[in-house]
């Protein structure tokens, strides 16, 4: 009895094997999947940029996406990450600055997933091999815009505004290096085509707060600010400049249809590069760069279309001019040699430690100043510049 089940057993195994055409059947390939970890969601502007690069390169690259939304710089961030492994996802990706030592805490115990992290300073002193920071030359997008802006400074003031009245606001979340190097940037882009400007800064102690930046917008224009820029991430200091018919700089997208009489142009980070590159090397066993620094020449830093209503003539020009002077590396942001340009209490900047290998007490530990310029987001993807320069006011530092 046993003998002829076998025999049977065997036929079967035959007939099967047969009617796969004579091959043995491959195991079904297992699905990429990609989670994202987002501060806020898609009314965020700098939430929705993420998102839709997100969506773009998932779609490109063969990943199906995960999305988590409203995770706040909180033990969140982690159980949110544990989720998304929970889930299958081979990367995880956060995209505030809050949620890197919630990620760090994930990478340490799911060693089998990649963990990225947009904006953070610490991977490449935590050493992991699955935690990796990524970011963009975001300074030199700012800068482009701030060429724009005193431009438009320019035009008024070939319309009759006193030259000493060239001032501009800025409304900033709080007093990270990045956002002090993005205003400084933007300053300092204004100040290469207009000498006499000057800029307040007024903070607001939030990434995301409409109230709040429509507020500082209103304040700044109230303090003679003839052209208001931010690094927050509502509409409402857009929103606010377009009421008061004040010239526009925005941040992270267009605004020109909420905005049309005032919004001159907008810088932003394009992730879609980084995020191509992270799911390519997920999906071949390639290793993800520690610290990864998107560039103009990578794309990842962009300008929209400039508002040729409210712009001044020739503004694209100029733009498309400097932009190529910074991507041959002609002009840098940060120059310390050109006389006056860049001055800390009237002193020239001939030396800086800029505090690169992050600690709780800001210890500075690397010389950033070299060949006439401050060398920002080299020694790690993250911005350090934190000098406070000459022709920036700053309103409010309580955050």
């Amino acid at each position: 009895m046993k003998k002829i089940l076998a025999i049977l057993l065997a036929l079967a195994m035959v007939l099967s094997f047969a009617a796969c055409g004579g091959k043995e059947k491959a195991p079904e390939a297992k699905a990429l999947k990609a989670g994202f970890i987002f501060l806020h969601d898609e009314n965020s502007t700098y939430d929705n940029n993420f998102m839709k690069a997100a969506e773009e390169a998932c779609k490109e690259m063969g990943f199906e996406i995960i999305k988590k939304v409203q995770i706040d710089e909180s033990n969140a961030c982690y159980d949110a990450a544990a989720e998304l492994v929970d889930d299958g996802c081979s990367v995880v990706f956060a995209d505030s600055f809050g949620h890197e030592d919630f990620m760090i805490q994930a990478a340490k115990e799911f060693t089998d997933v990649q963990f990225c992290h947009g904006t953070g300073t610490k991977a490449h002193t935590e050493k992991l091999a699955n935690y990796h920071n990524a970011f963009a030359s975001i300074y030199e997008g700012r800068y482009l815009a701030g060429v724009a802006a005193g431009l438009k400074l320019n035009e008024m003031i070939a319309a009759g505004m006193d030259a000493k009245d060239a001032k501009m606001g800025y409304v900033g979340a709080f007093t990270y290096a990045e956002v002090i190097s993005g205003y400084t940037a933007f300053y300092l882009g204004a100040k290469s085509v207009c000498p006499s400007v000057t800029m307040d800064v007024q903070f607001t102690g939030s990434w995301y707060d409409e109230t709040a930046e429509k507020e500082a917008a209103n304040k700044l224009i109230a303090n003679g600010c003839k052209l208001v820029s931010q690094h927050a991430d509502s509409m409402g200091a857009p929103s606010a400049c377009e009421l008061a018919n004040i010239p526009n700089v925005s941040y992270n997208g267009s605004t020109v249809t909420a905005c049309p009489n005032t919004f001159i142009v907008s810088s932003k980070i394009n992730w879609v590069p980084y995020f191509k590159y992270m799911l390519d090397c997920v999906k071949n066993g390639k290793a993800i760069d520690t610290d990864w620094t998107g560039t103009l020449a990578t794309e990842s830093v962009q300008l929209t279309e400039v508002n040729e209503k409210a712009a001044a003539k020739g503004t694209q020009a100029k733009i498309d001019e400097v932009k190529a002077q910074l991507e041959a590396g002609t002009l840098h942001v940060f120059d310390t040699a050109k006389e006056g340009f860049m001055t800390v209490k009237g002193a020239p900047v001939t030396s800086y430690n800029a505090d690169v290998d992050t600690d709780e007490k800001f210890t500075p530990d690397t010389e950033v100043v070299s060949d006439g310029f401050f060398h920002e987001s080299e020694f790690r993807s993250a911005p350090y510049f934190d000098l406070r320069i000459d022709g920036i006011t700053l309103l409010n530092e309580k955050f």
